[in-house]
């Protein structure tokens, strides 16, 4: 059967930027990967706190809570604060260079703001770095049914400027043109990003049940166009999910002392049985 009329193919994300400077980088690496930016003197770029991996020399820091994230403080308890903020000015008379890593294995992307309009909207602790200007606040989706649990996708972050931003994703970063009135489902974990003229609402994936005897992520993002769509096909808390199942619910192959275990029950309880029989008797 014919696609419909309104799809288009997904597409690999390919960095664009009709800019005629833009701050040399290089990102290095196949899988948690480490971003390179080439500073001139005063140049400075802002980061969240902790990416730091390596740094030339002259380079001052300073750290900084996100000041605009001052009026959400209640929103910010309940579904994760955003992470402050380092600022990272070169201070030396030749160019300079800041190495910066990803916080999990992870692959960066760099986004031209002015590409899109000026701004981007993405999961909350996506934000890795940002050159020039650009501002980073806490936003939340515009139609999230209430009483939803989990904040994938609900508590999300706004990247405003016409500087360049990065933004981490989990495996493989997957790009969706999204034609007016066409919808797109995703799970809300493998939402990454999308431009502010794609309308957002969040659903249930289903009956309670699936949260328990399936793998399944509850929240569904249904995304509507026109508008550009990231997606990532290893969000982190997947990736967190099966290494909590491996390490506190091997599978009995796997695990040998499975079996002994139960056969010291069964000894227990032959051992048990057998003395109360005896005592009984006598």
């Amino acid at each position: 059967m014919a696609a419909p009329a309104l799809s288009t193919p997904f597409q690999p994300y390919v960095y664009q930027s009709p800019q005629a400077v833009v701050t040399p980088f290089q990102i290095l690496g196949g899988e948690a990967q480490v971003l390179q930016i080439m500073l001139k003197p005063h140049e400075k770029v802002i980061t969240r706190t902790g990416s730091m991996c390596y740094m030339s020399e002259a380079i001052q820091t300073e750290t900084n809570g996100a000041g605009e994230n001052a009026g959400n403080v209640i929103w910010q308890w309940l579904f994760g604060k955003l992470d402050a903020l380092t600022t990272y000015v070169y201070s030396g008379t030749q160019d300079g260079y800041i190495g910066l890593a990803a916080p999990s294995l992870a692959r960066i992307l760099p986004i031209d703001l002015a590409v899109f309009g000026g701004e981007i909207i993405c999961q909350r602790d996506s934000f890795l770095c940002s050159i020039n200007d650009v501002s980073v606040s806490p936003v939340a989706t515009r139609r999230a049914r209430p009483g939803m649990f989990g904040s994938e996708g609900f508590f999300m972050q706004k990247l405003v400027g016409r500087g360049l931003a990065f933004i981490t994703a989990g495996g493989s970063i997957i790009q969706k043109n999204l034609a007016r009135g066409e919808v797109l489902v995703v799970d809300a974990g493998c939402l990454v990003a999308m431009t502010r003229e794609v309308e957002l609402e969040l659903k249930y994936a289903g009956p309670f049940k699936r949260a328990f005897f399936g793998s399944e992520n509850l929240l569904q993002a249904n995304l509507t166009g026109p508008g550009v769509v990231f997606v990532q096909s290893l969000p982190l808390f997947r990736l967190a999910q099966k290494i909590a199942r491996a390490m506190t619910a091997p599978h009995v192959r796997d695990n040998p002392r499975f079996f002994v275990q139960i056969a010291i029950i069964f000894i227990v309880a032959y051992i048990t049985i057998v003395s109360s029989l005896l005592l009984t008797d006598q």
